[in-house]
């Protein structure tokens, strides 16, 4: 710091300035702080290589972000509902929460699904009640993004089957399905199988996608959970895109060309409330991948080394205190991951600390997309903060840490390995600690939790009872009583045989779902072949 600016600074306050994720931050920066940084070799025009600046030459000038709202509680015709509600509003894509029954493979009459079903999520069972859920929906004409890890491909098939009966073939079909199941067993925990057959089955739902279903991205690879579960920047980023280097090598592995299949993968990343730190870690991000993606794996298509990816505002950011607090937070957020690139959005709604989102929560969330698209003039220029000597000096950090990381999971053997020894889990569990020792010591301020608190009035919120659970087991058990049950018993017979050989388990679990075999009986039949994983516990 200069002199002058040393005898007008203001007292210096006790709090640190670090970024959330305690980096530390000082006063000023300059242009020595950039030194080296070489424009076309570091930045680039948008749409151009390394895309820090943006995948696309006119960004939001020729397109808008897609606008999801992340939907799905209740019954399948209850959130049919809700996706109408959505499209009539303004939505722009479909985003689709499963229960947790319907997460794990499990059945609503399964024991462990006591008190579950449809409560974070829409409850999907079988072919019949994504029928439902998408009734009236023209799948030719929206994209839908579904969370779903460990049965994904089952939901894909569904999905791909519910295009069939309304007559739109699955190379017309467009979404996304998450898939990640590297960051279950890293952050959120919702693993069924060991992670080598897991990996085995995703591999085979990517190559059944490239083979079929081009406009369909076959795996969204997710740091958002890894964020949620209290990761900094740097980690989130770094975890994220080794998995995702993860896939890319295991499907160069299993004999298929990275042009085939690398331009239809995509990445989903959590923006929290440090607004310079998102903006630089998703510039940071698009720059490690188009370098790694280029230099690793020697990709000659550009769509390949673009990093593409979804942004939801932070979950864990949000407080039950003070909600309409959130309603602030969440449009910064969604600010930053704008002003960072992103191509799809999703807001959370101000009452999501509480339960799930009421109509009316869920209309503000999506009214401040709108807001931030049509009423600030940020879509007006593309990376608008580009070129900021403290911005480019982040993103050179967080780049850097992000690379580090990629060293030691390298040394380990990679990221499989790497989850197999905890290395991730503990960096975050770490990572976690410190920040809630700093909330502790209101170094971070959360405001209305450890400061500005004040007595509150309680609001309402949606509440789902056992209504759902009751007619979602009775829809199975007609569904039992009526389908063709030697079919079913074949196919999952097929499933099984397949699955302790080497061919593509898309196919039998397509042809298991045409049977209307239910989530559970197709995850139960694979559980007996590759078992059930429990993670060895971490400190």
């Amino acid at each position: 710091m200069s002199k002058a600016l040393e005898e007008k600074a203001a007292p210096p306050r006790t709090r640190p300035f670090t970024t959330i994720s305690g980096r530390e931050i000082r006063p000023l920066y300059r242009p020595e702080d950039v030194q080296g940084l070489d424009y076309a070799r570091d930045l680039g025009d948008p749409g151009q290589y390394p895309y820090t600046r943006g995948v696309h030459p006119t960004m939001y000038r020729g397109k808008v972000w897609t606008m999801r709202q992340f939907a799905g509680f209740g019954s399948a015709e209850q959130t049919n509902q809700r996706f109408k509600y959505l499209l009539a509003n303004g939505g722009h894509g479909l985003s689709v929460a499963f229960d947790l029954p319907t997460l794990m493979g499990r059945d609503p009459d399964h024991p462990l699904s006591l008190g579950e079903v449809g409560k974070c999520g829409v409850a999907v069972t079988s072919l019949a009640d994504m029928e439902t859920l998408f009734d009236g929906i023209p799948l030719g004409e929206v994209s839908t993004s579904m969370t779903i890890n460990s049965p994904a491909a089952m939901l894909v098939a569904f999905y791909i089957l519910v295009g069939e009966k309304q007559g739109v073939p699955q190379a017309q079909l467009s979404g996304t399905v998450q898939a990640d199941i590297l960051k279950e067993f890293i952050a959120q925990k919702e693993y069924i199988f060991p992670p080598r057959p897991s990996m085995r089955l995703i591999v085979d739902m990517i190559r059944y996608c490239t083979d079929h279903m081009p406009k369909w991205n076959s795996i969204s690879i997710s740091g958002y959970h890894i964020r949620e579960a209290g990761s900094t920047a740097a980690q989130e980023l770094a975890f994220t895109l080794r998995d995702g280097i993860e896939y890319v090598q295991w499907c160069v592995d299993a004999g298929m060309d990275v042009d085939s299949f690398a331009p239809r993968l995509s990445f989903f990343f959590n923006s929290h409330s440090d607004f310079f730190e998102e903006i630089a870690k998703f510039r940071a991000a698009r720059r490690i991948w188009a370098r790694t993606m280029k230099e690793r794996f020697g990709a000659k298509n550009t769509r390949s080394m673009m990093l593409r990816f979804h942004t939801q505002t932070a979950g864990v950011s949000l407080t039950a205190q003070q909600p309409y607090n959130n309603v602030a937070r969440t449009a910064l957020q969604a600010l930053a991951a704008v002003l960072g690139g992103t191509q799809s959005l999703h807001t959370n709604s101000l009452d999501e600390a509480l339960a799930l989102p009421t109509e009316e929560a869920v209309t503000i969330a999506l009214r401040t997309q709108q807001i931030v698209a049509e009423e600030t003039g940020v879509i007006n220029a593309a990376d608008p903060l580009g070129g900021s000597w403290f911005l480019e000096k982040l993103t050179n950090e967080i780049e850097a840490d992000a690379l580090e990381y990629f060293r030691k999971i390298d040394a380990m053997g990679g990221m499989v390995a790497a989850v197999e020894k905890g290395f991730p889990q503990r960096e975050i569990q770490e990572a976690s600690f410190q920040f809630q020792k700093a909330v502790e010591r209101k170094d971070k301020v959360i405001v209305g939790v450890n400061d500005y608190v004040m007595e509150e009035k309680p609001m309402p919120i949606l509440y789902i009872d056992e209504t759902t659970a009751r007619e979602q087991t009775a829809r199975v058990e007609a569904l039992r009583a009526t389908r063709d049950q030697e079919r079913v018993r074949k196919a999952l017979a097929e499933l099984q045989q397949v699955a302790r050989g080497t061919g593509n388990l898309m196919y039998p679990i397509l042809e298991a779902s045409r049977a209307y075999a239910t989530i559970g009986e197709m995850c139960d039949a694979l559980r007996e072949v590759w078992g059930e994983y429990e993670e060895a516990p971490v400190f």
